[in-house]
């Protein structure tokens, strides 16, 4: 009796294409990067004509995307006008200091004694900075600097306080590469501040710790305010 011919080799399921994001999405994601990159500075005037072009999207949407980061305080709508780059104020950088120093002192001494895991997660963050500062990525580094301290936050098991440091992320990304901008020899400070940190917690000195995070967020409202000489 003849071999029965070989079954035919299945054929993979066709993958489909992600799907792109709403346009809204879209807009909304270009503007906020670009303000707090700073490729929009403080009191420039986008309009939706502009927007629109650039990101390849009709007007309708442009409108929805800038309501929302108006809601988040980074623009003003004006009318037949188009939309205001708001700067960083001198009361809004008060407030970020002042909450950062009562939310990160608290989860420095917290953070004592460290875990294991804690500690290899600051040491792979901190190399991250230093690999993206020699790289010159103002942007990234202020990221990896924003998670640097973030983590600390998150391993004091605070869930409310988490949610409180992760408002603060856009104002503070947006400061932090302000700063940098304005004194690109803080980068390098910073990233040995963070090693100083990392130091004082793997050594399980909370007050220590406690210490270098005063020092390190306040010298922000110096440095943004152009009080630094």
């Amino acid at each position: 009796m003849p071999a029965a011919p070989p079954a035919a080799a299945a054929t993979p399921p066709a993958r489909t294409a992600p799907k792109p994001p709403p346009a809204a999405e879209r807009v909304y994601a270009h503007v906020k990067e670009a303000v707090l990159d700073r490729r929009y500075e403080g009191g420039t005037l986008l309009t939706e004509g502009d927007l629109a072009e650039a990101v390849g999207v009709s007007r309708t949407p442009v409108r929805e995307a800038l309501l929302r980061l108006e809601v988040e305080g980074l623009i003003k709508l004006y009318p037949k006008k188009g939309a205001l780059v708001l700067a960083v104020s001198a009361q809004e950088i008060a407030d970020v200091v002042e909450t950062r120093l009562l939310v990160e002192e608290f989860a420095a001494r917290k953070a004592v004694p460290a875990s294991p895991r804690l500690i290899a997660r600051l040491e792979e963050l901190l190399e991250k900075q230093r690999t993206l500062a020699e790289e010159g990525d103002l942007a990234a580094v202020s990221v990896a600097d924003r998670c640097f301290h973030a983590e600390i936050v998150r391993d004091a098991g605070n869930q409310i306080l988490s949610r409180l440091y992760d408002q603060l992320r856009d104002r503070q990304l947006r400061m932090g590469v302000a700063v940098m901008e304005a004194h690109p020899g803080r980068i390098e400070a910073n990233i040995t501040e963070h090693a100083e940190l990392l130091d004082a917690i793997r050594s399980g000195d909370a007050e220590a710790a406690a210490q270098v995070v005063r020092r390190h967020v306040g010298r922000v409202r110096v440095l943004v305010r152009g009080e630094d000489r």
